[in-house]
């Protein structure tokens, strides 16, 4: 039965996420896929280039760069995550990504983007990481109302959590028969309908199928959690998720913030460290 590892999004405490991750990477534990949305692709990448550390190194040393994420980058160029340095510039040349390593992984690699003509789901394989592979990450992480469309696979792209945000079914229908999920919100958590539907009204109304799928997210979502509750009495899957809600925005740069949520992933993985390799 394959092995897989399903990571949630969440901005910025996809850092939970990522201490989880290195935890486990710092233990051998392998994957036969992993598939991310959002944060969990842009963070997931380094598992299968084998590189912890890297998500915390980057975000503290760049967390004060207008070019990475910032107001700024907004205004200026439409990203609140600066396109071509977040996802060129700084994994080619500043805080180099492990391209190799990555390739050579024999680990299937998923992202989950958003169709904004259709709002619905895409999901594909990257089977080698390149620049092509980098802007599907891009799209997957590309949220509304703070980042252009990311045109790739002659479609337009955005953020897979719009519409498939934790994408377990998707991964077991791919053969992945024993799963991981990482999520980024506490046991309990149920997500509510959007504060900023009428923004999406007012700025999002050249894509209504994103506006649409917007307005009913919250109920996918917790469609979802029910799904992954079923699951875990089954067996099927481990979950692994915050004790508390991360004391951390989506885009939220403080540095003991940072910190914090990602020591609370590595607390969580230290924690259930047994019981994952006993899982896996």
């Amino acid at each position: 039965m394959r092995k897989g590892l399903v990571l949630e999004g969440g901005g910025m405490r996809g850092l939970f996420t990522a201490g989880v991750m290195d935890v486990m990477m710092e233990h051998g534990i392998r994957f036969d896929g992993i598939v991310g949305v959002s944060a969990g692709a842009t963070f997931g990448c380094n598992y299968k280039s084998h590189q912890p550390g890297r998500v915390l190194r980057y975000n503290l040393r760049f967390k004060d760069d207008s070019r990475y994420m910032s107001l700024r980058s907004l205004l200026q160029t439409g990203d609140l995550v600066g396109a071509e340095f977040s996802y060129h510039t700084l994994p080619k040349e500043l805080d180099v990504f492990d391209f190799d390593a990555c390739n050579a992984d024999p680990a299937e690699f998923h992202v989950v983007c958003t169709d904004v003509m259709t709002g619905e789901p895409v999901y594909h394989r990257i089977d080698f990481m390149d620049d092509d592979g980098l802007e599907w990450i891009r799209a997957s992480a590309s949220m509304p109302l703070v980042s252009r469309p990311v045109g790739i696979g002659g479609r337009l792209m955005l953020d897979g959590g719009i519409s498939d945000s934790i994408p377990l079914r998707y991964f077991q229908g791919q053969g992945f028969g024993r799963n991981v999920v990482i999520l980024t919100q506490p046991k309990g958590f149920y997500k509510k309908q959007t504060r900023l539907m009428p923004l999406f009204h007012l700025f999002m109304r050249k894509y209504p199928a994103i506006v649409q799928a917007m307005s009913r997210r919250h109920l996918m979502y917790n469609e979802q959690l029910s799904y992954l509750e079923e699951q875990e009495r089954q067996g099927s899957i481990l979950l692994i998720y915050p004790q508390d809600t991360l004391p951390i925005g989506r885009t939220e740069q403080k540095e003991e913030k940072i910190r914090r949520v990602y020591e609370m992933g590595r607390e969580k993985a230290e924690e259930m460290l047994g019981e994952i390799q006993a899982f896996v």
